[in-house]
């Protein structure tokens, strides 16, 4: 017996207040410098998650591909869980850290690399959220149809917030 019912109103209402609440909690807390504290580690350490969660959701999608739907599922729930650490190191860092302004000659690429991921990474959470929820509710029809524009999206989030971390790193600390 399942402790949520996968069809109840309250799950597709905590997706959207999710999906509303994070961007604008995250924007929030940009608002907030705790002083004191070094987390000039963090982005490294975030980059990697993000790099862990591209190679994750490839191998998710050879499981899929090859039939083993326990170890999708398992590494799918896994790059859920990658990426909820990641969101709150990322928050953790930006309390923490005035922010890190590019400084390199490449701004043409650099900018609209960090202008889609960030737009992306708010779009793909209730994009995800719902993907994930249909293959819960069993309707993998529907869970397959929302794949095609999740997993390309998640997998751009993921390896674009490695490219920009690459790109910004050697202004840390400027």
């Amino acid at each position: 017996m399942a402790l949520i019912d996968p069809n109840s109103k309250k799950v597709t209402n905590l997706i959207k207040i999710v999906s509303i609440a994070i961007p604008i909690v995250v924007a929030l807390l940009f608002g907030i410098q705790i002083k004191g504290v070094d987390t000039s580690f963090l982005p490294a350490v975030y980059a990697m998650i993000n790099g862990c969660t591209a190679v994750l959701l490839i191998l998710a999608l050879i499981a899929i591909k090859t039939k083993d739907m326990r170890m999708h599922r398992a590494l799918i729930r896994f790059c859920l869980l990658l990426s909820l650490v990641f969101l709150v190191l990322y928050v953790t860092y930006h309390m923490t850290s005035k922010s890190t302004e590019y400084g390199g000659e490449y701004g043409m690429f650099y900018y609209p690399l960090l202008i889609s991921h960030i737009l992306l990474s708010i779009a793909v959470v209730p994009i995800v959220l719902y993907t994930y929820l249909f293959a819960w509710q069993g309707k993998y029809a529907k869970h397959k149809k929302w794949t095609r524009f999740a997993w390309p999206i998640w997998f751009y989030v993921a390896v674009s917030g490695v490219l920009v971390f690459w790109m910004i790193s050697p202004y840390y600390g400027s």
